[in-house]
């Protein structure tokens, strides 16, 4: 320990997918090289900490799920706090910063970490350093590091009046010597300049000496190139000294034996609920071959399961890494031979980690290729603490300084275009960097332990969400989903395109289907197919349709963004057919698409307009050319302004709903807005007392969006 006196504070981290808790770990490792105390703990383990009795400066870290839930981990303390009884200074002796992170892609922008903040507000609480809100879509890093430079001056100052507080305001300069500013060994300091580093791993030396040098290393590589690149960067940073992040310590050691042995389930991966393993029994493609995204419609048969579901609903589905590429990942690590051998994961003996635990998403014994198809992301873009910890496993200078460069506070802005906005993973960067290869380092008994790429910096690869399109209703046992195959186009240090790991998986898996034509069965007497697929439930959502049949709704949905609503015609249509004596409001369908003859997705949505089940359809398509002289609506936010009294008519004096779902920044944005704008010229008030309207909608669930980015 750096310093005389140590001081504590409570670090609290509510997350869905690791990047919270990824972020408190930063800020506790920071806090220890600095002298400071992190007792850090996910805010869903509240039998381990007490806020209303705590004393300390508090730190929250919080994400934000779906489209603006707090993540599930935060619930239990929540509902806590949203206790309408509690006094307004039930919270008035805590103080607190708090971070949250979001996507500005979505409506409700960080509204996990809003809640929280609001709520600690109104109980008394007091900020001790403002909040911070990093965007996902343009970069969390962007304010993360900011923040947690500047959090280490505002914990000093709430020490110092705590001191003076208990009357020891004579130990003020000694408190303020012994915090952050007092050096430690990889200390940074309160402007995060973490270390100097230097291509040769010899430690910290002067900016001066390292500026020289990258000099030198400058006129060694290839000079003529004028563009920066993945591999290659220019002046300045080619010439800078560079802030690099700490080390982050190691915490797991991977070991393996020279024997196969079993894989876990796939419902082991999963806390969420129960996994069902369903056999897929039909595949449709939308989609016309050369339209531009191909649409493929699968149907399962969750006939033998207890697995249920509503309209609107979505479920998750477990999907592996691409084959070739895990078989492309142990080859350059040297492991193909090794792939099937079992493999142990604990967490290192020794460790300088606080509070390392087991990571939830590997299990302590499997195969290693098991590990790297179904449990780590291997897609995942990498964070800057990742690029640090292959910079040691790097022996080429100059590919060495360019990983530094990537990871430094210099780099910003060359991370953001060659990382993160190229979709760059780790198999790219084991192919532009070809002298970094993590490899075996350690032999022990008939246990070989090895540092494979860091595991604790690799994600959990996630499930992926799909909506569901059908209804039980209306097709007992069976359950149907619609998505496009995802492609990710080539770039300079990626000359193949790529599909998406879980639309890619799934096309393939039904090749031989979608060349047939016909399902999986085959014809009458076929053998059923046994490709089947792991999916679980989701958690509930109000996606759904109202309760009561007679009231009107407006749907929303082009694209893919027609899923949902398939299901909602189907079951509207089952409910009419067995209760003919029941009042259905009318209903509204906006879809578009480029093409009406490539990808009209659902042309049978005129038996359900034709049956009545479906009131009003109206549909546009942005990429054929008019025939009219007046050229009709290329967009479905365009067609919904067609409507305006109507939908005006069912928004505010019916009482209606108005659901969306598809693309968000290209078209859920531009609904909104239309919507907006519709209903300021309907009621004759200003813009912003329609959003007001608009807001209340979405409060009162009638304005309902399923959305992505």
């Amino acid at each position: 320990m750096c310093c005389d006196l140590k001081r504590r504070f409570l670090l609290l981290y509510a997350t869905q997918k690791g990047q919270a808790k990824a972020i408190a770990e930063e800020i506790q490792q920071q806090a220890g090289a600095r002298g400071l105390e992190a007792e850090m703990h996910c805010m869903s383990e509240m039998d381990k900490y007490n806020l209303e009795a705590e004393k300390d400066p508090v730190v929250i870290v919080i994400s934000t799920t779906g489209t603006g839930d707090p993540p599930d981990t935060a619930r239990k303390l929540i509902k806590k706090i949203q206790d309408k009884t509690l006094p307004p200074d039930y919270f008035a002796h805590l103080q607190y910063g708090l971070l949250g992170l979001g996507d500005s892609e979505y409506t409700f922008f960080c509204n996990g970490g809003k809640t929280v903040d609001r709520r600690l507000q109104e109980l008394g609480a007091q900020h001790f350093y403002d909040t911070g809100l990093a965007d996902d879509c343009v970069g969390l890093e962007l304010v993360v590091d900011p923040w947690i430079d500047g959090l280490w001056l505002a914990l000093k100052e709430v020490f110092l009046l705590q001191k003076e507080k208990e009357g020891m305001s004579s130990n003020a300069n000694a408190i303020t010597n012994s915090l952050p500013t007092v050096p430690c060994e990889h200390e940074p300091d309160l402007t995060s300049k973490i270390q100097q580093l230097k291509l040769e791993d010899e430690g910290v030396r002067s900016s001066s000496v390292l500026s020289q040098k990258l000099v030198d290393i400058n006129l060694v590589t290839s000079v003529q190139d004028a563009e920066p690149s993945l591999v290659h960067s220019v002046p300045p940073i080619s010439q800078s000294a560079l802030n690099v992040p700490a080390l982050p310590p190691e915490y797991i050691e991977v070991q393996f034996q020279d024997t196969r042995g079993e894989d876990p389930s796939l419902a082991s991966l999963v806390s969420e609920g129960a996994v069902f393993e369903v056999p897929v029994t039909k595949a449709v493609q939308l989609t016309r071959e050369d339209a531009i995204k191909t649409a493929l419609l699968l149907e399962l048969d969750i006939s033998d399961t207890t697995f249920d579901y509503q309209p609107g609903d979505s479920f998750c589905v477990i999907c592996p890494n691409n084959a070739y590429e895990v078989k492309e990942l142990l080859r350059i690590l040297g492991l193909s031979e090794k792939g099937e051998y079992v493999v142990r994961v604990k967490v290192k003996q020794g460790t300088k980690k606080k509070g390392a635990t087991h990571p939830q998403h590997i299990p302590e014994r499997s195969t290693l290729k098991f590990i790297l198809t179904w449990c780590l992301d291997i897609r995942a873009i990498p964070k800057k603490a990742f690029l640090r910890a292959l910079v040691e496993c790097t022996s080429d200078a100059g590919e060495k300084r360019r990983l530094q460069e990537l990871c430094s506070r210099q780099g910003a802005s060359d991370y953001t275009r060659f990382i993160r906005e190229s979709n760059a993973c780790l198999m790219d960067l084991l192919c532009a960097f070809p002298s970094c290869r993590p490899s075996l380092n350690l032999l022990i008994g008939k246990w070989l332990t090895f540092n494979l790429i860091r595991f604790e910096h690799l994600p959990k690869l996630q499930p992926r969400s799909y909506s569901v399109s059908s209804s039980n209703l209306f097709q007992p046992g069976k359950m149907c989903f619609v998505f496009n195959i995802v492609e990710f186009p080539a770039c300079p240090f990626r000359l193949a395109s790529r599909k998406g790991v879980c639309t890619g998986w799934l096309a393939e898996l039904v090749e031989p289907l979608l060349h047939a034509n016909k399902s999986i069965q085959g014809a009458k007497g076929g053998n059923p197919s046994t490709e089947k697929i792991s999916i679980f439930a989701r958690s509930s959502c109000a996606f759904h349709l109202p309760a009561d049949p007679s009231i009107p709704f407006m749907m929303v949905g082009p694209g893919t963004g027609i899923s949902p609503f398939i299901g909602f015609l189907q079951h509207r249509q089952k409910l009419r057919e067995e209760n003919k004596d029941w009042r259905f409001g009318e209903t509204w369908l906006f879809f578009g698409c480029r093409h009406q003859d490539r990808d009209y997705l659902f042309k049978q949505l005129r038996c359900f307009l034709e049956s009545g089940t479906l009131t009003h359809l109206k549909v546009c398509f942005s990429r054929d050319l008019p025939a009219a002289e007046v050229a009709p609506p290329k967009y479905v936010q365009d067609m919904v302004r067609l409507y305006a009294k109507e939908v005006a008519r069912i928004l505010l004096k019916e009482g209606g709903y108005f659901y969306v779902c598809g693309d968000k920044k290209h078209m859920a944005d531009g609904v909104s807005d239309a919507v907006v704008d519709i209903l300021s010229m309907e009621m004759g008030a200003d813009k912003l007392e329609a959003m007001k309207v608009l807001a209340a909608l979405r409060e009162a669930k009638r304005y309902l969006q399923d959305v992505w980015s």
